[in-house]
């Protein structure tokens, strides 16, 4: 946090608790409490005399005066961030905190990245924060997300992050022993599918591409789960088909626990972005971040 050890911190805040209209979301991207927050503020609303914000119990907006103040510290916190972070860039190594949201898989795919990150620049802090939901990063107080690339939103800077993905149905031998294996989606019909709850609580619709159309199919089943290792215990125990990452069933499938079916229905696709908002200023960190994260990416490739 640039300003977190000096004399403009409480200035900061103001233009922090602004930006979101809610002390909460303002404190998370602050690293400090809600209350520690609101105290600051109010230390600085008392030192000029007059009320910065408009407080009720639901909602948080900037008063006249708070806009007449906010309308001549804005611009000049922004230049004088901007003039710290050129310093910071002149550094033997960049310093400072990066929040990172992420799905849990997703999470799971850059921790070695950030252990790596951390390693190589010591001065350098990253809270990694996995959740099923998508959420607004710059609402929210984080610097990047990491998501599937068809979820990036447009007006984002999106960087690949590792190799496309494809998903799979699967079943065990011994469910097509009892069931004939479906020759297109539409087969899926008359089969019991395992069917997918997403974190908002909806039910999945399996993805095909038939003919260069993408089509979605509500499949039946009788077994819902939300997690891919549920769904795969369940397919292997014969419970029904299974629309799963191929990365996820790649081992049962070679062993022979597992078989593939509707393969020429699901292609490849873009897989996981690293994304972030375009920035005048990019600050030190991030850029050195994003730079690794590259650097990892074509060492894979090579």
């Amino acid at each position: 946090m640039a300003f977190r050890n000096s004399g403009l911190f409480e200035l900061h805040a103001v233009v922090t608790v602004a930006t979101h209209n809610n002390f909460r979301r303002a404190a998370r991207e602050l690293d400090m409490s809600p209350s520690a927050l609101s105290h600051a503020i109010a230390t600085l609303e008392q030192r000029l005399g007059v009320r910065l914000f408009n407080r009720t119990t639901r909602s948080v907006s900037l008063s006249q005066a708070g806009e007449q103040f906010l309308s001549r510290v804005g611009p000049a916190l922004h230049e004088i961030s901007g003039a710290m972070e050129d310093v910071n860039a002149l550094r033997d190594t960049p310093s400072g905190l990066l929040r990172l949201n992420a799905s849990e898989r997703a999470a799971a795919r850059i921790a070695p990245v950030v252990l790596a990150f951390l390693e190589r620049y010591p001065d350098m802090s990253v809270d990694l924060v996995s959740e099923g939901r998508n959420i607004d990063i710059v609402a929210e107080g984080f610097d990047l997300g990491l998501r599937l690339a068809e979820v990036v939103p447009q007006d984002m800077v999106a960087v690949p992050f590792g190799p496309e993905i494809s998903w799979a149905v699967v079943g065990a031998p011994d469910y097509f022993k009892a069931n004939p294996p479906p020759r297109s989606p539409a087969d899926l019909a008359a089969h019991n599918c395992i069917r997918r709850r997403l974190p908002s609580g909806l039910l999945y619709r399996w993805e095909f591409e038939v003919r260069g159309e993408e089509i979605a199919v509500d499949v039946p089943g009788r077994l819902t789960l939300n997690n891919d290792a549920l769904m795969l215990t369940a397919a292997l125990a014969g419970a029904g088909l299974a629309y799963i990452s191929d990365a996820v069933v790649a081992q049962p499938i070679a062993e022979g626990r597992l078989v593939r079916v509707l393969a020429d229905f699901t292609p490849p696709y873009p897989g996981l972005c690293l994304y972030y908002p375009p920035h005048r200023q990019m600050r030190a960190g991030l850029r050195t971040f994003i730079d690794f994260v590259k650097q990892q990416q074509r060492s894979l490739l090579s």
